[in-house]
């Protein structure tokens, strides 16, 4: 098996939902931050680029990868594939890359992930019989459950809101815990410098959900969103509807050609539970990449956990208690930076790997959860 290392991360600034990159389709997203580790890296050929998307029914349709690289100007000779793993999509496509990598079928891979969320189409499904004389319903692909399968049992399809709500209520996290947590990433998120990773677009150089000025009397004043009696999952401590792109460079050794790496993939794992749980799924990921690392949580330096909610992540570190809450998400996470969905995997990936190159050493984690019930880890060392 042959190592494997992360020589550069790059994304777009996350825009919010009908903001400032709503008028981009997924495919030029994609396409940005292809282009655009190629470029900074001398990237004339990788062999392959692997992208994640959730959606997969608008305009990032025919396999976006393989569109991207295309568009971005890469020769034609240039193979693309695009997966999804849902929130672990830009997760499963860096995954991919490693092991791809590793039993040397490649040298060098761009894997990233995209996400419109904005321009996330309405479908009509066909009818089930010719000329209905009724009406039909169009379906948002936007986020979530849709057009399920009736034999699906009515537990495992849950929104995701609430799913965050019975990972309060098995825990106890309240309300209060839940604004303090929200409120610690957008003021993190403030804080921080993203210049290593963001290749500004149309203009466009921060990402538009970080909110300098909220304050947990503000957080405290929106409504429950899923429970209208008695909920603590708000808009406020969950993480917003996202546009934008993500990419990073894997090689070996031979792929390198005398650069320094940001860091070195040394494990990966994904993990499964009850559907309506799906925000605890890092958890078993996480000890079983550990596990395959020879590491403890105790070993961790830095740690990337998407916030899908801020609940789900609290119920997480309930469930990990060796791990440092301060080596969390210390740069804020996607509560205040955003989540389009096939984009974040690979973005929390890129921001361990840049924390590993900036501190020169350590071991570093990222993980996600994942709807219908799963979870991604990936592990990291410099």
């Amino acid at each position: 098996m042959k190592a494997v290392y992360i020589v550069d991360a790059v994304r777009t600034p996350f825009g919010r939902y009908g903001g400032a990159l709503s008028g981009m389709r997924p495919d030029d997203l994609a396409a940005h931050v292809v282009r655009s580790i190629a470029e900074r890296n001398d990237i004339e050929a990788p062999d392959e680029v692997i992208l994640g998307n959730a959606n997969g029914a608008g305009e990032e349709n025919r396999n976006v990868a393989r569109m991207a690289a295309l568009l971005a100007g890469l020769p034609v000779t240039t193979p693309g594939v695009t997966v999804n793993r849902l929130c672990g999509s830009g997760m499963e496509a860096v995954i991919q890359a490693y092991r791809m990598i590793a039993l040397g079928d490649a040298s060098t891979v761009i894997a990233g992930g995209v996400e419109s969320m904005t321009r996330a189409p309405w479908v009509l499904p066909k009818p089930d019989r010719a000329f209905p004389a009724g009406g039909q319903e169009l379906v948002s692909t936007t986020l979530g459950w849709r057009l399920v399968n009736p034999r699906m049992p009515a537990e495992h399809t849950v929104p995701l809101g609430e799913g965050a709500e019975l990972i309060a209520d098995r825990h106890g996290v309240t309300r209060a815990e839940q604004d303090a947590f929200a409120l610690a990433s957008h003021q993190k998120a403030a804080k921080a410098s993203f210049e290593r990773e963001i290749v500004p677009i149309d203009g466009v150089t921060r990402d538009e959900g970080i909110r300098d000025d909220t304050s947990q009397e503000a957080l405290a004043r929106l409504k429950p969103v899923f429970r209208k009696d008695g909920g603590t999952v708000t808009a406020g401590n969950s993480s917003p509807l996202n546009d934008g792109a993500s990419a990073l460079l894997l090689t070996d050794e031979a792929g390198l050609r005398g650069r320094e790496p940001l860091a070195r993939v040394t494990a990966s794992a994904a993990g499964a539970l009850e559907p309506r749980y799906f925000g605890l799924g890092p958890v078993e990921a996480i000890g079983k990449a550990l596990a395959k690392a020879g590491k403890g949580v105790g070993d961790l330096t830095t740690v990337e956990l998407n916030e899908a909610f801020a609940a789900q992540v609290l119920g997480c570190l309930a469930e990990l208690p060796g791990l440092d809450p301060d080596a969390v998400n210390p740069e804020g996470g996607a509560i205040a930076l955003g989540h389009p969905l096939g984009a974040s995997g690979a973005r929390v990936t890129g921001a361990v790997a840049h924390r590993l190159a900036a501190a020169g050493s350590g071991t570093g984690l990222a993980a996600l959860c994942i709807g219908v019930g799963q979870g991604l880890a990936v592990v990291l060392e410099r």
